[in-house]
């Protein structure tokens, strides 16, 4: 038998619970159960779907404490951002209810060569997603409520820290009304999980992780002309322009550095200051990540959380040192601290510049890298010097060129102007270069794994 998943409270270092894994003969034929489930479910009407979507959406917000305080038990999340992700995965379905019977709704053309042409979206089968623990929940309801309103059936695959939330979800679920192995959770190792890609009914593949993972996904998929939607990492840079309001940005980056313990895709990572303001921006920047108290995730108080697993603070601590090493400033942090708990503090590095790990990688954790810019022109030249490009953002007074510069020249699927944020069901999510492809929300989601169908009426 494989050995079990088990999930430890990052707080604490304690063991929580084990779960047993299943073989490949068994993750097999929970994909054939899925299947059969989505040869039912693909033949329900739009407005069925969304009626259920709604159902879990209710449900997410009458057992969000249930279901919260797991999240912050096995990842260590401050339990008020537990809560708002449950209530972001809830307003998700209610959107996807909303907008989904729109987005997929038949549309009518006028082919030259026939009477009439008609394009449908239909569903394509299930839909492998294989999802990090850094949003136990979100990460989830992300792809697999789109696909649930495209009609399809959806695979999980879920980090080993939080299967508990991954199976926890699925109850919620089908107690809300989901029809039975519909969503299906597949606690599995590396191996049966290639195995469960080569599945001939596993008909596309989702990833939320590195990119390196992603690339081997994607490899694997490509194989068997399995159509695949990454979201991979990223080293968002925030560019605090020379006309910025420095207390709006110092604050803002802040928050958008620490926010889910620094444990975010799409949180602010490099800091581009130009000349103008880096020293202003410095004084009160280093105040506002110091006054982030870090402690229990159960604590209201507390102001950050402990990393998710040890070997991610052994990874973050080396490329700290790497990046000191070969040239970066500690301004403040950047050290483990003695106690028990994957804490790690608030960290600023200054004097940031390629080659270092601080700028070129993606530092996942309460760690900020501060690059200083000559000018405007400057700072966005830097930003855009990544491989990666998920997100990024601008802090200017002057919206409108703001708002210009994101659109034309920042090299990122989004742009946060004057604000932080993470994700928003109207708004498309995704990225860039080696940040990925494809795209969630706004609508697009619906779409992804959607076979759009033409007939020609002659």
């Amino acid at each position: 038998m494989p050995d079990p998943a088990i999930t430890i409270d990052p707080a604490t270092g304690e063991e929580l619970e084990r779960y047993p894994r299943m073989s490949e003969a068994e993750a097999k034929a929970a994909v054939d159960r899925c299947h059969a489930a989505f040869e039912d479910w693909r033949l329900t009407t739009h407005e069925h779907r969304a009626g259920v979507l709604r159902a879990l959406g209710k449900a997410l917000r009458e057992r969000k404490e249930e279901l919260a305080q797991i999240m912050s038990r096995e990842v260590g999340k401050l339990i008020g951002d537990s809560r708002d992700e449950i209530d972001l995965c809830a307003g998700i379905c209610d959107y996807t209810a909303e907008q989904g019977p729109k987005e997929l709704a038949e549309e009518t053309r006028d082919p030259a060569n026939a009477k009439r042409g008609i394009v449908t979206y239909q569903p394509i089968g299930v839909i492998y997603g294989i999802q990090p623990w850094n949003f136990p929940a979100y990460q989830v309801v992300r792809y697999a409520i789109a696909n649930l309103m495209t009609g399809n059936g959806v695979l999980l695959k879920h980090a080993e820290n939080c299967t508990g939330s991954g199976l926890r979800l699925r109850e919620i679920f089908e107690d809300a009304g989901l029809p039975e192995n519909l969503f299906t959770v597949l606690v599995i190792d590396h191996d049966v999980s290639d195995a469960i890609i080569a599945h001939d009914k596993v008909r596309g593949v989702t990833l939320t992780g590195s990119d390196t993972a992603g690339s081997a996904i994607a490899e694997q998929a490509g194989r068997l002309n399995k159509k695949t939607v990454l979201e991979l990492g990223s080293n968002d840079a925030y560019l605090v322009l020379e006309d910025a309001d420095v207390d709006l940005a110092a604050k803002t980056c802040a928050a958008g550095r620490l926010y889910n313990n620094g444990e975010t895709c799409i949180n602010a990572k490099r800091f581009i200051v130009t000349d103008a303001v880096h020293d202003e921006f410095m004084e009160k920047f280093t105040a506002a990540m110091e006054a982030a108290r870090p402690g229990d995730p159960f604590d209201e108080e507390t102001g950050l959380g402990p990393m998710a697993r040890e070997d991610l603070r052994e990874k973050l601590q080396a490329q700290v040192d790497e990046s000191i090493e070969k040239g970066a400033r500690v301004v403040t942090g950047c050290q483990i601290p003695e106690g028990r708990g994957w804490f790690y503090p608030p960290s600023i590095l200054a004097d940031v510049a390629p080659g270092q790990p601080a700028y070129d990688d993606e530092l996942f954790g309460p760690v900020a890298s501060v690059i200083r810019a000559k000018d405007d022109e400057d700072a966005m030249r830097l930003a855009n010097d990544s491989r990666y490009g998920l997100g990024g953002g601008i802090f200017s007074k002057d919206e409108d060129r703001a708002i210009r510069l994101a659109a034309q020249h920042f090299d990122t699927g989004m742009v946060f102007v004057n604000t932080f944020g993470v994700a928003d069901p109207s708004m498309p999510f995704g990225g860039v270069k080696n940040s990925g492809y494809g795209r969630e929300h706004g609508g697009c989601g619906v779409k992804e794994f959607a076979n759009a169908k033409s007939i020609f009426v002659g």
